[in-house]
């Protein structure tokens, strides 16, 4: 071999080297991430999840992908995205605002980590089997809804002592918050003597029936029960409100910041933010079945001064003075 032939091959073998080692580089972890909202609704606090993964080390395209799935509403593509993250053998599914699509992915999988962020009791909805030792696959964040629904009617009441027909909203397809949400705003509203109208909806315009029937019905306030479809259409819902002058209690901040008029619960950029740590401890070789439930202990009432002067409520000085937090 001559003196340019051999320059000629030792170029062509440094040119392949790099290719070869990027071949040889492991691929990165896949997280499944599953969202009843929308990317345009609910991406601020994605945003939040991956602040809490970027604490542990994961940085989204550097160390780790992140597989959106938003499913607007639609709860009827749980069971089949599950399973194809199950089939493809991703690294964790991420379940940040919904016990539907958390069940969905304990269903298929009794190996792959889940992260969730449910406000039922994980316990009682077979995620796990205690707080503090879950023991199987799944662990997350217990965000309290159900256990804030008395105090939401109380604060609605209190506002609007007027009222004595209260419509509560439900979303059919998420079985059982709609039952317990049921269950317990009746039990509320029988121990104020308030009549509940029951309105169910599951899509954009099942959302527009439902302030249909309100009107309708002359419901004098209405109950949003915490949902994650709900959740991604506040806006649609802080409209709706405004145009028919309906007083309406919703179960998150973010509800208020798009117009709603009053809240009761815990933060909602919290809990994506501790599902984004739990996901990179678990990335990090920890097993969900060591990490305690993680359960929300601060709650907040936000209540917005404009929504509340647009529909012509007169605010007492000492309701305001309950307020965490007045949007004006």
């Amino acid at each position: 071999m001559n003196r340019r032939d051999f320059i000629t091959l030792l170029g062509r073998a440094a040119a392949a080297w790099p290719l070869a080692a990027h071949a040889q580089q492991p691929a990165m972890p896949v997280i499944g991430y599953v969202d009843l909202g929308s990317a345009t609704e609910n991406g601020y606090f994605a945003a939040a999840f991956r602040k809490g993964l970027n604490e542990t080390g994961y940085v989204e395209g550097k160390n780790v992908t992140i597989e959106y799935h938003w499913l607007e509403g639609q709860y009827d593509r749980l069971q089949g995205i599950a399973a194809d993250l199950v089939r493809r053998r991703v690294a964790v599914i991420v379940a940040p605002g919904s016990a539907p699509a958390a069940l969905a992915a304990k269903a298929v999988t009794p190996t792959i980590p889940i992260v969730f962020a449910v406000g039922e009791d994980p316990v009682k909805l077979g995620l796990v089997t205690s707080l503090a030792r879950p023991g199987g696959n799944a662990t997350g964040v217990n965000f309290f809804v159900q256990e804030l629904v008395a105090k939401r009617l109380e604060l609605l009441h209190e506002l609007i002592p007027r009222a004595a027909r209260v419509a509560v909203l439900v979303n059919p397809a998420a079985v059982t918050n709609t039952e317990t949400t049921l269950r317990d705003v009746g039990v509320a509203a029988r121990a104020k003597g308030l009549e509940v109208l029951t309105l169910k909806a599951g899509s954009n315009r099942e959302i527009d029936a439902a302030f249909a029937a309100l009107a309708r019905e002359r419901a004098d306030a209405l109950f949003v029960a915490p949902d994650g479809f709900f959740f991604s259409r506040r806006v649609q819902f802080a409209t709706l409100a405004a145009r028919d002058r309906i007083p309406a209690t919703y179960a998150s901040r973010p509800y208020v910041e798009a117009g709603g008029l009053m809240s009761y619960g815990t933060s909602v950029t919290d809990r994506y933010h501790q599902v984004g740590i739990y996901t990179g401890r678990i990335l990090r070789g920890e097993k969900p079945a060591d990490i305690p439930v993680a359960q929300s202990t601060k709650f907040e009432f936000i209540l917005n001064l404009q929504t509340a002067g647009a529909l012509g409520l007169d605010v007492p000085a000492h309701f305001m003075l309950r307020a965490d937090e007045l949007i004006e």
